[in-house]
Protein backbone atom coordinates (compact mmCIF):
# COMPACT_ATOMS: atom_id res chain seq x y z
CA UNK A 1 0.00 0.00 0.00
CA UNK A 2 1.33 3.41 -0.98
CA UNK A 3 1.99 5.81 1.87
CA UNK A 4 -0.10 8.97 1.63
CA UNK A 5 1.80 12.10 0.73
CA UNK A 6 2.51 14.80 3.29
CA UNK A 7 0.19 17.72 2.58
CA UNK A 8 2.52 20.68 2.47
CA UNK A 9 1.44 24.27 2.03
CA UNK A 10 3.86 26.53 0.19
CA UNK A 11 3.56 29.99 1.66
CA UNK A 12 5.89 32.01 -0.52
CA UNK A 13 6.66 35.62 0.03
CA UNK A 14 9.24 38.23 0.72
CA UNK A 15 8.49 38.13 4.47
CA UNK A 16 9.95 41.60 4.62
CA UNK A 17 9.64 41.03 7.61
CA UNK A 18 7.56 38.09 8.77
CA UNK A 19 4.87 39.22 11.22
CA UNK A 20 2.10 37.83 13.40
CA UNK A 21 -0.38 38.03 10.52
CA UNK A 22 1.71 35.55 8.51
CA UNK A 23 2.08 33.27 11.50
CA UNK A 24 -1.57 33.34 12.57
CA UNK A 25 -2.72 32.66 9.01
CA UNK A 26 -0.34 29.74 8.54
CA UNK A 27 -1.26 28.35 11.95
CA UNK A 28 -4.95 28.49 11.03
CA UNK A 29 -4.36 26.82 7.66
CA UNK A 30 -2.49 23.95 9.33
CA UNK A 31 -5.06 23.42 12.02
CA UNK A 32 -8.28 23.98 10.06
CA UNK A 33 -7.57 23.42 6.35
CA UNK A 34 -5.99 19.99 6.22
CA UNK A 35 -2.34 20.87 5.74
CA UNK A 36 0.25 18.77 7.57
CA UNK A 37 2.96 21.41 7.26
CA UNK A 38 3.56 24.85 5.88
CA UNK A 39 6.84 25.84 4.35
CA UNK A 40 7.63 29.54 4.47
CA UNK A 41 9.41 29.94 1.15
CA UNK A 42 11.39 33.15 1.39
CA UNK A 43 11.44 34.70 -2.07
CA UNK A 44 14.56 36.44 -3.26
CA UNK A 45 12.52 38.67 -5.57
CA UNK A 46 8.90 38.82 -6.66
CA UNK A 47 8.78 39.62 -10.40
CA UNK A 48 5.56 41.62 -9.87
CA UNK A 49 6.94 43.82 -7.06
CA UNK A 50 9.47 46.62 -6.76
CA UNK A 51 12.67 45.42 -5.09
CA UNK A 52 13.83 48.78 -3.71
CA UNK A 53 12.99 48.19 -0.04
CA UNK A 54 13.61 44.45 0.09
CA UNK A 55 15.73 43.49 3.09
CA UNK A 56 18.69 41.15 2.70
CA UNK A 57 17.69 37.58 1.75
CA UNK A 58 19.58 35.98 4.61
CA UNK A 59 18.16 38.38 7.20
CA UNK A 60 14.61 37.66 6.05
CA UNK A 61 15.30 33.92 6.18
CA UNK A 62 16.82 34.26 9.65
CA UNK A 63 13.74 36.15 10.87
CA UNK A 64 11.44 33.45 9.50
CA UNK A 65 13.49 30.77 11.26
CA UNK A 66 13.29 32.70 14.52
CA UNK A 67 9.54 33.21 14.17
CA UNK A 68 8.66 29.58 13.47
CA UNK A 69 11.19 27.76 15.64
CA UNK A 70 8.66 26.70 18.26
CA UNK A 71 5.94 25.30 15.97
CA UNK A 72 6.70 21.86 14.52
CA UNK A 73 4.36 22.18 11.52
CA UNK A 74 6.28 25.15 10.10
CA UNK A 75 9.50 25.08 8.13
CA UNK A 76 11.62 27.92 6.77
CA UNK A 77 12.93 27.39 3.27
CA UNK A 78 15.52 29.07 1.10
CA UNK A 79 14.61 26.77 -1.80
CA UNK A 80 14.08 29.68 -4.19
CA UNK A 81 17.48 31.15 -3.33
CA UNK A 82 18.98 28.29 -5.33
CA UNK A 83 16.80 28.69 -8.42
CA UNK A 84 17.47 30.99 -11.34
CA UNK A 85 16.10 34.52 -11.03
CA UNK A 86 13.60 35.87 -11.43
CA UNK A 87 12.03 32.94 -9.66
CA UNK A 88 8.68 32.09 -11.20
CA UNK A 89 6.17 30.11 -9.18
CA UNK A 90 5.76 27.42 -11.82
CA UNK A 91 9.50 26.70 -11.75
CA UNK A 92 9.50 26.59 -7.96
CA UNK A 93 6.53 24.22 -7.78
CA UNK A 94 7.94 21.92 -10.45
CA UNK A 95 11.33 21.83 -8.72
CA UNK A 96 9.69 21.13 -5.35
CA UNK A 97 7.69 18.23 -6.80
CA UNK A 98 10.84 16.78 -8.29
CA UNK A 99 12.90 17.23 -5.10
CA UNK A 100 10.19 16.00 -2.70
CA UNK A 101 8.06 13.33 -4.40
CA UNK A 102 6.62 12.21 -1.03
CA UNK A 103 4.79 15.53 -0.62
CA UNK A 104 1.61 16.97 -2.05
CA UNK A 105 2.22 20.68 -2.38
CA UNK A 106 -0.43 23.39 -2.21
CA UNK A 107 0.41 26.94 -3.19
CA UNK A 108 -0.97 29.41 -0.65
CA UNK A 109 -1.82 32.87 -1.97
CA UNK A 110 -3.89 35.84 -0.90
CA UNK A 111 -7.09 36.93 -2.62
CA UNK A 112 -5.21 40.00 -3.88
CA UNK A 113 -2.74 37.73 -5.68
CA UNK A 114 -5.53 35.53 -7.02
CA UNK A 115 -6.96 38.54 -8.84
CA UNK A 116 -3.52 39.07 -10.43
CA UNK A 117 -3.08 35.36 -11.11
CA UNK A 118 -3.85 35.57 -14.84
CA UNK A 119 -0.71 37.76 -15.15
CA UNK A 120 1.49 35.12 -13.52
CA UNK A 121 3.98 33.31 -15.69
CA UNK A 122 2.37 30.07 -16.92
CA UNK A 123 -0.69 30.57 -14.71
CA UNK A 124 -2.73 27.97 -16.61
CA UNK A 125 0.00 25.38 -16.15
CA UNK A 126 0.05 26.06 -12.41
CA UNK A 127 -3.70 25.48 -12.23
CA UNK A 128 -3.47 22.35 -14.36
CA UNK A 129 -0.70 20.69 -12.36
CA UNK A 130 -0.84 22.10 -8.83
CA UNK A 131 -3.21 22.79 -5.94
CA UNK A 132 -3.83 26.40 -4.91
CA UNK A 133 -5.34 27.65 -1.65
CA UNK A 134 -6.55 31.24 -1.47
CA UNK A 135 -6.87 33.10 1.82
CA UNK A 136 -9.00 36.25 2.23
CA UNK A 137 -7.49 39.72 2.10
CA UNK A 138 -9.17 43.02 3.01
CA UNK A 139 -11.11 44.58 0.12
CA UNK A 140 -10.69 41.58 -2.21
CA UNK A 141 -13.68 39.35 -2.83
CA UNK A 142 -13.49 35.97 -4.50
CA UNK A 143 -16.57 34.12 -5.73
CA UNK A 144 -15.91 30.45 -4.87
CA UNK A 145 -18.25 29.29 -7.65
CA UNK A 146 -15.83 30.70 -10.24
CA UNK A 147 -12.78 28.79 -9.04
CA UNK A 148 -11.20 25.95 -11.01
CA UNK A 149 -11.23 22.48 -9.40
CA UNK A 150 -7.58 22.74 -8.29
CA UNK A 151 -8.28 25.92 -6.30
CA UNK A 152 -9.69 26.06 -2.78
CA UNK A 153 -10.89 29.17 -0.98
CA UNK A 154 -9.87 28.96 2.68
CA UNK A 155 -12.20 30.47 5.23
CA UNK A 156 -9.65 32.11 7.50
CA UNK A 157 -9.81 35.09 9.83
CA UNK A 158 -9.10 38.37 8.08
CA UNK A 159 -5.90 39.87 9.44
CA UNK A 160 -4.96 43.39 8.42
CA UNK A 161 -1.23 43.52 9.04
CA UNK A 162 1.33 44.20 6.35
CA UNK A 163 5.09 44.07 6.19
CA UNK A 164 5.01 47.60 4.76
CA UNK A 165 3.26 48.80 7.93
CA UNK A 166 5.83 46.95 10.06
CA UNK A 167 8.81 48.46 8.20
CA UNK A 168 7.31 51.96 8.42
CA UNK A 169 6.59 51.62 12.14
CA UNK A 170 10.11 50.35 12.80
CA UNK A 171 11.60 53.21 10.77
CA UNK A 172 9.58 55.63 12.93
CA UNK A 173 10.94 54.02 16.09
CA UNK A 174 7.55 52.74 17.22
CA UNK A 175 7.20 49.90 19.69
CA UNK A 176 5.22 47.32 17.72
CA UNK A 177 6.33 44.24 19.64
CA UNK A 178 2.90 42.59 19.50
CA UNK A 179 2.86 42.61 15.70
CA UNK A 180 6.03 40.52 15.59
CA UNK A 181 7.11 37.22 17.10
CA UNK A 182 9.16 38.11 20.22
CA UNK A 183 12.34 36.58 18.77
CA UNK A 184 11.92 38.61 15.57
CA UNK A 185 11.28 41.79 17.53
CA UNK A 186 14.39 41.25 19.65
CA UNK A 187 16.52 40.52 16.57
CA UNK A 188 15.32 43.68 14.83
CA UNK A 189 16.06 45.82 17.89
CA UNK A 190 19.77 44.96 17.53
Amino acid sequence: MEKSKIKTGIFGGSFNPIHMGHLALANYLCEYNGLDEIWFLVSPHNPLKQQTDLWDDNLRLELVKLAIADYPKFRASDFEFHLSRPSYTIHTLDALHKAYPNREFTLIIGADNWLLFPRWYKAEEILKNHHVMIYPRPNFTIDPTTLPPSVQLADTPLLEVSSTFIRQALAEGRDIRYFLHPAVYERLKK
